[in-house]
């Protein structure tokens, strides 16, 4: 079974709750990023120094943001707790309630396969990442994993959530977060029992964010004469829940050129492993697995998998970001590595036929010429490509619930 221990959270104070946690900077435009920058005792105003300053001395930017991270303690803007876990609630408007227990992960048990992963990751944001976590020593935001759902564990938390919790906000989107200290000996380890009898967690937001903090632990391993596994630097901060208390959606892909083709001539060399309808103007959303969607000059296009194609080659036929990625972006616009490669761009969908406006949107700009929306991975596909160490393509799922910044912190010191 993965190791999920306590840790000693850092968390803003009473009067910090409010104006402290952030949604990830990525959710925000440079514009954006550099208003709430400005907002006192903010996490975006702490790590001021790396996203808005305008010096290029990289590591004295990260310096400063511990720095400032130091002093927020001193000043008991931020407090840290004895060493606990937590029960964390998201409460969204439209009635969805997400829940699971925040804590710590151990970076062996990623790499020996108890913590299992689906989704390749792009390697230059990962080192970014493991070179900000090294000079930093910061975990802002968990990774999300999750599991089969225990009714012990579940029974657990329904008798916590009866307390009172140590935080409770509704951010500005409507969403109202409660977070739960447990840190009551008993208590600990009722929950270490019946969390130690789960197989396997699977990653299912955050495989940048783990994979970063696996290679920075080695780094500093390979730096440290005096290594013994038991070290700040081994431990991913993580948040789990069960199956019963995530949402899978789609995350769709936009390129900017055809590889040299016309659109008449890239259409028919889709044919080959595709049914091709043109829908028009009509919006077409993938209804089902191995249904495609594209958007090209103006016209929406249903793809659907030739039964041959499926039946040809691996078991990753299954999965119809494979077949894209080797059918499509390989074969026809010439992509060997979409780990690697600029010519791909992700965007985010919601399930429905908002996520396909988007794609339209992007793609009438002239910004791009083509875009795919993918029917989403459902659990038990996750599952399946994670047991059996398929990797998929970067960005195959977009997960709820989305995490919070800064809401509680690990300090890798």
């Amino acid at each position: 079974m993965p190791i999920f221990r306590p840790f000693r959270g850092v968390r803003p104070s009473d009067d910090y709750v409010e104006v402290f946690p952030t949604h990830p900077l990525d959710n925000f435009s440079q514009e954006e990023i550099n208003k709430k920058a400005q907002v006192d005792s903010s996490y975006i105003q702490m790590i001021k120094p790396f996203v808005v300053s305008k010096s290029k001395d990289v590591d004295r930017n990260l310096r400063k943001i511990r720095t400032n991270f130091e002093e927020l303690l001193e000043e008991k803007k931020l407090v840290q707790d004895n060493s606990s876990y937590y029960l964390y609630e998201q409460f969204l408007p439209n009635k969805t309630v997400f829940r699971g227990l925040l804590g710590l992960v151990s970076v062996e048990d990623f790499r020996n396969g108890k913590i299992k992963k689906h989704e390749s990751t792009l390697t230059s944001k990962k080192e970014k990442l493991a070179y900000y976590l090294e000079k930093v020593n910061i975990q802002a935001e968990p990774v999300l994993l999750t599991y089969m759902a225990n009714p012990k564990v579940e029974l657990l938390m329904n008798h916590e959530e009866k307390n009172v919790p140590i935080l409770n906000y509704l951010d500005d989107s409507g969403i109202r977060h409660k977070v739960w200290k447990i840190d009551n000996r008993l208590k600990m380890q009722q929950f270490k029992e019946v969390l130690e009898q789960i197989d396997s967690f699977y990653i299912a937001d955050g495989h940048h964010r783990i994979g970063s903090t696996a290679l920075n632990a080695k780094n500093l391993r390979e730096k440290n004469k005096k290594h013994t596994g038991t070290e700040h630097y081994n431990y991913v901060y993580s948040f789990i829940v069960s199956n019963q208390s995530i949402k899978i959606h789609d995350y769709n892909r936009l390129l900017a050129d055809l590889n040299g083709l016309t659109e008449n001539q890239f259409l028919k060399k889709i044919e080959k492993n595709f049914l091709v309808h043109n829908k028009g103007e009509t919006p077409y959303y993938p209804s089902q697995k191995f249904h495609i969607s594209m958007y090209l000059g103006g016209n929406f296009y249903s793809l659907h998998v030739k039964h041959d194609l499926r039946k040809k080659q691996s078991e990753m036929n299954d999965l119809d970001h494979f077949l894209l990625e080797e059918f499509v972006f390989k074969d026809i616009l010439g992509i060997d590595d979409p780990k690697t490669t600029d010519k791909i761009t992700y965007i985010k969908g919601n399930s429905g036929i908002q996520g396909i406006m988007s794609i339209k949107e992007k793609v009438d700009s002239g910004e791009f010429k083509v875009g795919f929306g993918i029917h989403p991975l459902s659990f038990s596909d996750l599952l399946k490509v994670s047991d059996k160490n398929i990797k998929m393509p970067p960005k195959c799922t977009y997960i709820e619930p989305k995490l919070v910044t800064a809401l509680v912190m690990y300090d890798m010191k």
